[in-house]
């Protein structure tokens, strides 16, 4: 298929936009260690790490949010990736190509997560990108996280856009729902942390795309 010219495009952050899976799996690993576990390989837990805290310690200590020990591992767990919270993380191959082209056609671009503010912020600043998105949009900025249309709808409230005319990308089935949802075309990041739940091809996303580059042949290039 082919887009037409957004007025912006939105990144999920985990996994779409940043490649965070080395951090968060080295802070769950240090876990592991604490509690008189070995590591894990990183290619164990990167499928989990789109689903945040509840998917690292799904990975690393095979429990839910209904395990009595959860709340106390989780709290471990985000102390320790609070430490090094850009030690490795890096944007995604050939993303900071697609951000810059965005960037000279006057598109604007934005990052709408369900990480905490605590953590998002500065991570963004470690990666030198805040002053160059149009917003940054956390897990608690709206009053319900993805795959709710909060976050989207107050991106597009921030920055002055309109849904209809945004793309969003995610590597997750709730970015998918929550982009449709907020009315805006979807795009499936199969280059991201796909592993958990429902496969890629059922989500329903207006487009797949297998690499960052990949946006640039979907939107109509003759109208920029």
């Amino acid at each position: 298929m082919r887009i037409a010219k957004p007025d912006a495009v939105l990144f999920d952050l985990d996994g779409t936009l940043a490649d965070t899976a080395p951090d968060l799996g080295e802070a769950a690993n240090r876990l592991r260690q604490r509690h008189n576990l070995a590591p894990l390989p990183l290619p164990t837990l990167r499928p989990y790490t789109s689903h945040g805290v509840r998917g690292m310690l799904q990975a690393a200590f095979d429990l839910g949010p209904d395990d009595p020990r959860y709340t106390t591992l989780a709290e471990q767990f985000l102390e320790l990736y609070a430490e090094r919270l850009c030690h490795r993380t890096t944007l995604f191959d050939g993303m900071e190509d697609l951000l810059s082209i965005l960037e000279r056609a006057s598109i604007k671009w934005g990052i709408v997560t369900n990480k905490r503010m605590r953590y998002t912020d500065p991570l963004i600043a470690a990666l030198s990108l805040h002053e160059r998105a149009c917003c940054v949009i956390s897990g608690d900025s709206a009053a319900r996280p993805k795959p709710a249309p909060d976050p989207l709808l107050l991106a597009c409230e921030r920055a002055s856009l309109v849904p209809a005319r945004c793309i969003y990308i995610g590597d997750d089935l709730r970015d998918i729902e929550a982009g449709r949802a907020a009315g805006m075309t979807t795009v499936a990041a199969a280059y991201g942390y796909i592993g958990i739940g429902a496969p890629i091809e059922h989500w329903q996303a207006d487009a797949t795309i297998h690499s960052p580059a990949e946006l640039l042949r979907l939107i109509d290039i003759t109208a920029w």
